[in-house]
């Protein structure tokens, strides 16, 4: 593949041939996918959990809704600019001092909001800035973490179940800040924020280990003590040792992300999902002014619940995709490898009598180069594995979303509307977490400035401006 390739600029020694991937086990590698999802929650936390008490900000600072309502605006607005600039320097630098550095910011940021004077409606922008661009980048430094330690075969299951974390904030996110706003006032959402996010800070300066495939190779070299958990509690980390009897000397270079615009196959797969993803929004945006029409009995809170539909939906989808995705995955190599053995055993002589036990030796050495030679990532057909069921959910999606404008068009039962949400959740994040997995696998030396690219804090936005749930 053209657009296959990694960092090739770091002078840290590669592995051989023969070494594993990643030394991590599954059990650690599962570790790892555990704290990057905790990690990426706080960018679609952040977003929703702020929402629900905009009516009682916009009495306190003194100000009209529409001027309140600029703060989500500009807070969107840095969540999708902030990761193109964190993302090549989480490609260059490292993961865990990006990490580091985004929950830093955020909860400095928070601290300031749960402080500040309602006097300085322009400090409130600002924090509310700095917070965007704290917590927005914790997504696409976990999907680089998953690029530097899983293979192709077992990326899909990591990428799904690491889905889960940002998918839980939009669902949670507006529940919690109702409950703290009511009962505490606003700026205790501010420090229940500051508080996860320094605890989260913590838990990954104790235990999260470099992961940066140019840096520390597939975990087997050592980095720098600045890049070192200070609890290094998984047995690779323990045994990594530096190639020399210093720490290995990194040279930094950083990538303009926006290259990746320039490789075709990448750049149709960012229409594709970007347009996939307008239909999405589209959907989810318009629920609570719609469903308030059409459905006049709901009020706000009973609306707010309309959105658990759509959100489970993206968790089903989110776990489905993972298996579905290892699945296929070794479909295709096992049709491979069946493949390139009828051929040899076609191209090659019938075997002469008496030395059979040589014969199965051999048989079985050339059976090994045969998987090796048809697994690389120059001979595997990567595209075929991930997008091949694309088709058929694409039909499916079309026709829910479909099915869904009838349905409001039509005023029938609530239930109609709900159970096609679901669907349109789970097929929606299907379909995009397949493209996300498939540009990882293209680009897995960039896969922190990719995600920066193309993946959106999903789900969106849960609550229009104009139809907030206020707190009694």
């Amino acid at each position: 593949m053209s657009t296959s390739g990694g960092n090739t600029h770091r002078a840290a020694p590669q592995a051989e041939d023969h070494a594993p991937y990643s030394v991590y086990s599954l059990r650690e590698k599962w570790f790892l996918v555990a704290i990057i999802s905790f990690a990426g929650l706080f960018s679609p936390l952040t977003a929703n959990i702020y929402l629900p008490a905009i009516p009682v900000i916009v009495n306190a600072f003194h100000k009209s809704t529409e001027l309140i309502n600029l703060t989500v605006t500009m807070y969107l607005v840095l969540q999708g600019v902030a990761p193109m600039f964190w993302g090549p320097i989480a490609d260059s630098y490292g993961r865990r001092p990006v990490f580091l550095a985004c929950l830093t910011v955020l909860c400095g940021s928070c601290i300031g909001l749960a402080l500040v004077p309602t006097s300085a409606y322009w400090l409130l922008m600002l924090l509310r800035c700095l917070q965007a661009a704290g917590s927005a980048s914790t997504t696409t430094t976990g999907a680089g973490v998953i690029g530097d330690i899983a293979i192709p075969a077992e990326r899909g299951g990591f990428f799904g179940i690491y889905s889960l974390g940002p998918l839980v904030g939009p669902s949670i996110g507006p529940v919690i800040g109702g409950a703290l706003a009511d009962g505490l006032g606003w700026r205790a959402i501010f420090w229940f924020l500051c508080i996860a996010s320094a605890g989260c800070f913590v838990f990954l300066l104790l235990f999260l280990p470099e992961t940066l495939r140019a840096m520390v190779g597939n975990g087997s070299i050592r980095p720098p003590k600045i890049y070192q958990p200070l609890v290094p509690i998984l047995a690779a980390q323990r045994a990594g040792q530096p190639t020399s009897d210093e720490d290995p000397k990194i040279i930094f270079k950083f990538k303009n992300p926006l290259r990746i615009l320039t490789y075709p196959d990448v750049l149709t797969l960012l229409l594709f999902n970007g347009i996939l993803y307008a239909v999405f929004t589209v959907v989810t945006a318009s629920l609570s002014s719609l469903f308030t029409d059409i459905y006049p009995f709901l009020d706000q809170t009973r609306i707010g619940l309309c959105f658990l539909s759509i959100g489970g939906g993206c968790a089903v989808g989110a776990i489905a995709t993972g298996r579905i995705l290892d699945r296929e995955y070794q479909a295709i190599k096992r049709e491979l490898i069946k493949k390139a053995m009828i051929q040899q055993s076609e191209d090659e002589k019938q075997p002469q009598p008496g030395i059979a036990t040589d014969h199965e030796a051999a048989a079985e050495s050339k059976k090994k180069n045969i998987i090796m030679e048809v697994t690389k990532d120059e001979n595997f057909p990567i595209e075929r594995a991930r997008l091949r069921t694309v088709p058929y959910l694409l039909i499916l999606y079309a026709g829910c979303v479909t099915g869904y404008g009838w349905c409001l068009q039509r005023r029938v039962s609530l239930a109609g509307p709900l159970i096609l949400q679901f669907l349109i959740g789970l097929i929606g994040i299907m379909i995009m977490n397949t493209t996300q997995t498939l540009f990882i696998d293209l680009l897995p030396g960039q896969s922190s400035s990719i995600t920066a690219c193309v993946r959106p804090s999903y789900p969106p936005t849960p609550y229009l401006p104009d139809q907030l749930p206020i707190p009694e």
